[in-house]
C-alpha cells in the first residue's frame, strides 16, 4: 500500500496537543489543516517530483484554494484595502533562498519566490519592485481584490479602523480612522496584544524526499489590516521555516510581528542538529517568545532527517 502523507495526523497534533513522531520517508507536513494542499505536495513526490517541486505546488494549492482567507489572493487586505503576499522557500541541499514581501499584482506568490532564488543572485524581493521582477519572469498581473476583501475592508472602515496596528499617534487610534501623526510614546504592555489567530493562519510547509532532502515554504496574505508595507515572519528565513538537510525543517505561524525577532524554526532545527526530539525542538523555540511575550500565539512544526516529526501550540495565557 502507498505510504500516506501525515498531514491528517498533523491536524490531530495541532488540535490535541499530542506529540507524536512517526520515522518515515518520504514526509509531507504543514501548518493548519490545509488537506489539499497537503496531498498535492505528496502527489508531486509520488510523481518522482523534487522536494522543491512539491513545497511549491502544496503552497500554491493554498494560494489557488485562498486557505482561511489568509493565503492567496483575495484575502486580508491592508489598511487601504489591498490584499498583498509574503512567501518564501528554502532549499535544504543548497541553503538557497528565495522570499518576496509586500507582493502586489501576483498571485503565484511561492513561485515569485522559487524565481527570486533561481533567477537571480538575491534572496529577498519586495514591494512594487518585486511584483515588476515577477512580470518580467513571466507571472500574470492581475487585481488580487475580491467582494470577500473588499466587504472585510468597509467593515473596518465602517467600525472606525478597528482593530488597527498603530500606537502613540492621533487621533487615538483606538477609536478613530487615520491618517495618523506621531505623538508622545506610551509604553505597551503585552496585554495590550488582542490577535485573533483566524488572521494569522499562514501555511507553512516541510518537504523530505526519500533521499533526505529537505525544503520548506510559506505564503500567506499577512495581518488583516496590517499597516501598508508590513512584511511579517513568513517570508523571513529562519522565521517563517527553515529547512537544513543536515538537521532537519521548521516552520512556525502565529503572531509574525513577535515570531521574526526570535527566528524560531532556526532555532529548533539547530536544537535538532544537537539531538533534541521534534516536538521538544517546537516548544523550546515557541517557549523563548512567550518568556518575552506571556500573551503571545504561535505554533510551530519541526520534523528531522530520520522523518521524525512534532509540533507545540503556544496559547494565551490564561490568569484565573
Amino acid at each position: 500500500m502507498m505510504p500516506r502523507p501525515v498531514q491528517m495526523c498533523l491536524v490531530l497534533l495541532l488540535l490535541a496537543l499530542v506529540p507524536v513522531s512517526c520515522a518515515a520517508l518520504p514526509l509531507v507536513i504543514n501548518t493548519w489543516p490545509f488537506k489539499k494542499a497537503t496531498e498535492q505536495a505528496w502527489r508531486v513526490l509520488q510523481a518522482g517530483g523534487s522536494a522543491l517541486d512539491a513545497v511549491e505546488q502544496g503552497c500554491g494549492q493554498c494560494e489557488k484554494d485562498q486557505c482561511d482567507g489568509s493565503v492567496g489572493y483575495g484575502g486580508n487586505p491592508d489598511e487601504t484595502g489591498e490584499t498583498t503576499l509574503d512567501a518564501m522557500i528554502m532549499n535544504g541541499d543548497t541553503m538557497e533562498v528565495g522570499a518576496v514581501g509586500d507582493l502586489r499584482r501576483i498571485k503565484d506568490a511561492i513561485s515569485v519566490a522559487r524565481a527570486v532564488m533561481e533567477h537571480s543572485k538575491h534572496t529577498f524581493l519586495v514591494g512594487e519592485s518585486a511584483s515588476v521582477f515577477a512580470e518580467n519572469m513571466g507571472f500574470t498581473a492581475e487585481d488580487l481584490t475580491t467582494n470577500t476583501s473588499l466587504n472585510i475592508y468597509k467593515k473596518w472602515l465602517n467600525a472606525n479602523c478597528q482593530p488597527n496596528y498603530r500606537q502613540s499617534v492621533s487621533p487615538d487610534p483606538s477609536n478613530a480612522c487615520g491618517p495618523y501623526k506621531p505623538s508622545a510614546r506610551l509604553q505597551q504592555t503585552a496585554g495590550d496584544q488582542h490577535i485573533n489567530i483566524h488572521t494569522h493562519d499562514t501555511i507553512g510547509m516541510i518537504v523530505i524526499n526519500q533521499k533526505g532532502h529537505v525544503t520548506a515554504g510559506t505564503s500567506t496574505n499577512g495581518a488583516r489590516h496590517k499597516i501598508p508595507g508590513r512584511v511579517g515572519d513568513s517570508p523571513v528565513a529562519g522565521a517563517g521555516a527553515y529547512a537544513d538537510s543536515t538537521a532537519g525543517g521548521a516552520a512556525a505561524t502565529g503572531d509574525g510581528d513577535v515570531m521574526m525577532r526570535f527566528l524560531p524554526s532556526y532555532h529548533a532545527v539547530e536544537l535538532m542538529r544537537a539531538g533534541t526530539d521534534p516536538t521538544t525542538a517546537c516548544k523550546k523555540a515557541i517557549t523563548r517568545i512567550r518568556k518575552y511575550f506571556p500573551q503571545f500565539f504561535g505554533a510551530m512544526i519541526c520534523a528531522n532527517i530520520t522523518g521524525g516529526y512534532g509540533e507545540y501550540q503556544g496559547t494565551v495565557s490564561i490568569t484565573l
